[in-house]
């Protein structure tokens, strides 16, 4: 196929639902990080942030957040450094496999969380209202759907 012919073909086509939940989540992604910038916790990066996903850090493995994320073994053990030396959380044995550490948030890092947390909601809400009530309760049970169908097919 000509050079031509791919560039046509390219701009003919739409997005895939992919890259349109990439935009949003990348929306969302910025209002957290505003949200605790604006909170006073300006020793984080939106790296440190991006590791609060639904349910939380609290008695998680580094390694299951590692896979959680999708980032490297390596990568969340130097973000979550960074957040133990700034008194966040601690990485403390797992009672279950001495060998092993979870995490455990500080008080500190509850204030953080729960920040999270509202900034998520607040964006939520900002979805709700460009979406109107009918239309957000679709995208929400439909996200339901999915997340029940797809989580265990996840890594």
């Amino acid at each position: 196929m000509a050079r031509d012919s791919l560039d046509q073909v390219s701009e003919e086509r739409t997005p895939y639902i992919g890259a349109m939940l990439r935009v949003v989540w990348q929306w969302v992604r910025d209002q957290l990080y505003a949200g605790v910038i604006a909170a006073g916790f300006d020793d984080l990066s939106a790296a440190h942030v991006g590791l609060w996903r639904y349910p939380g850090l609290e008695g998680v493995r580094p390694s299951q957040l590692a896979d959680h994320v999708g980032i490297t073994k390596q990568s969340v053990n130097d973000l979550l450094g960074h957040l133990e030396a700034h008194g966040y959380l601690s990485r403390v044995p797992d009672s279950i496999d001495g060998r092993a550490r979870v995490i455990r948030l500080t008080a500190k890092g509850r204030r953080l969380a729960e920040t999270i947390y509202a900034a998520a909601g607040a964006a939520q809400l900002q979805i709700e209202e460009i979406l109107g009530p009918r239309r957000f309760a679709q995208l929400h049970s439909s996200l339901e759907l999915l997340t029940e169908q797809l989580e265990g097919s996840i890594r």
